[in-house]
């Protein structure tokens, strides 16, 4: 008898999990998945186009919240938990829930589940959502391209639409953005390295995905998401931490793994932290994980006439992620308007409609910033809407996209962008040529 299987994701881990561990095995038989943390994920079938052989009719996609009662109902046999940055303390409750619900629970590690590559393997990954990954990524892919090196990105998953559409994605342009009708997650992710001229791949099927970067390139880079382990056996292993939550490096799933098995670890934002926040990474560095190799950076801002700031009340809106599951109350616009001298920073939820107000309901800590959340079209709308509805004299947008191309903004506003300054020696370029990757 097959062993039945519940896989418990949110679009990213799960699907790839599946993919390089259940898909052709015999021995199990993946009943469903869940999902949860994304708006809207679940109540989809994981089409048989890419389930395989074993499964001609897909595999249901269930809302989290039914997870007890899918596990009794099908006796599920095995649960496995494949999503990130979560508390250690909410990994365990659902294994408590699993146990108690009759099903063993586990982790798939990863040896298990990571792909070969036949090129040499750069993986940026962190201990939380929200520590400056992607503008690692784009560091290391500048450094690469004054080398001469041809660089595939390859980003982590966000498949949020048709599955069997985006099982290859290769995003070249912003109108292959376009043609692919991406969200503002995925957006913020693809577009600053379009922008900078490099090719990103995406989708669902992370070893058809790579098997197409190898043909384009000389290196792949893994630009990671929230703090999940690389998909990619990697030639070096970069993970970016945050001294603005000190400590979360060996509190939250899987940030504590990327953190003992960086070859890498570099400290960012340290000109706006607190220096004892730098010192306990440092602590926990020697304690844990003392032979990799520490960078100290800062995340200087950029802001577009930022002398626009000075003297207004502004509307701050940040990366999605950061500021919802990533537990940040604050990011890089929010610290700008301070710096540019903001006379007030209105709330955004006496303004907030639709999804706008659920997303506020649900992350309680959000007060003084409106997160850039646009997991679909009329979320995009919803989100749009909330900031024509505001009061606010100058809208402070802290995203890594343009939003002005997906939406119309009826107040004045200014950008605020940030990239990634190493602190001293050594650097990324140091670290890179000491491997013989440049």
């Amino acid at each position: 008898m097959r062993k039945k299987v519940l896989i418990m994701g949110a679009a990213g881990r799960d699907f790839h999990n599946f993919n390089v561990y259940f898909r052709d095995n015999e021995e199990y038989e993946v009943v469903a998945f869940t999902a949860t943390q994304i708006p809207n994920i679940e109540g989809r079938i994981y089409p048989p186009e890419l389930a395989g052989k074993l499964y001609p009719n897909g595999i249901p996609i269930y809302p989290e919240s039914q997870l007890t009662e899918i596990i009794k109902k099908e006796k599920i046999d095995k649960v496995i938990f494949a999503y990130s940055d979560v508390p250690h303390t909410y990994v365990m409750h659902k294994a408590s829930e699993a146990l108690a619900a009759g099903a063993s629970f586990a982790l798939l590690g990863p040896e298990e589940t990571m792909v070969e590559s036949k090129l040499p393997v750069i993986a940026v990954t962190a201990v939380r959502t929200g520590c400056g990954k992607s503008q690692t990524s784009r560091k290391i892919v500048k450094i690469l391209r004054e080398y001469g090196k041809k660089v595939a990105v390859i980003r982590h998953p966000m498949p949020y639409g048709d599955l069997v559409a985006q099982r290859v994605q290769r995003f070249a342009t912003f109108e292959d953005m376009d043609r692919a009708n991406c969200t503002i997650e995925e957006r913020e992710e693809y577009e600053p390295h379009i922008r900078n001229g490099a090719v990103v791949w995406a989708g669902v099927d992370y070893e058809a995905i790579l098997r197409e970067a190898e043909k384009e390139a000389d290196i792949i880079l893994w630009d990671g998401g929230n703090n999940d382990l690389p998909f990619y056996k990697t030639d070096i292993h970069i993970v970016v931490a945050d001294p603005h939550r000190p400590g979360h490096e060996l509190l939250y799933h899987p940030g504590e793994a990327n953190f003992r098995r960086a070859d890498v670890i570099i400290i960012n934002k340290e000109e706006t932290a607190d220096r004892l926040g730098v010192q306990t990474i440092w602590e926990n560095i020697k304690n844990v994980n003392p032979k990799a190799i520490v960078i100290d950076a800062a995340s200087p801002l950029f802001v577009e006439n930022g002398h626009e700031i000075s003297g207004k009340r502004v509307l701050v809106i940040e990366d999605g992620p950061t500021v919802t599951h990533g537990e940040m109350g604050y990011g890089a616009g929010f610290m700008a308007a301070k710096k540019y001298g903001a006379a007030e920073i209105i709330s955004p939820k006496p303004f907030a409609v639709g999804s706008i107000v659920d997303t506020f309901n649900k992350y309680t800590h959000l007060e003084a910033v409106l997160p850039a959340m646009g997991y679909g079209e009329q979320q995009i709308k919803e989100l749009e809407e909330t900031i024509n509805r505001s009061d606010a004299e100058l809208v402070v947008i802290a995203t890594p996209i343009d939003l002005g191309r997906l939406m119309k903004i009826n107040k004045k506003s200014v950008r605020v962008l940030y990239e990634l300054q190493e602190i001293g020696r050594p650097t990324l370029e140091d670290v890179l040529k000491q491997r013989n990757l440049i």
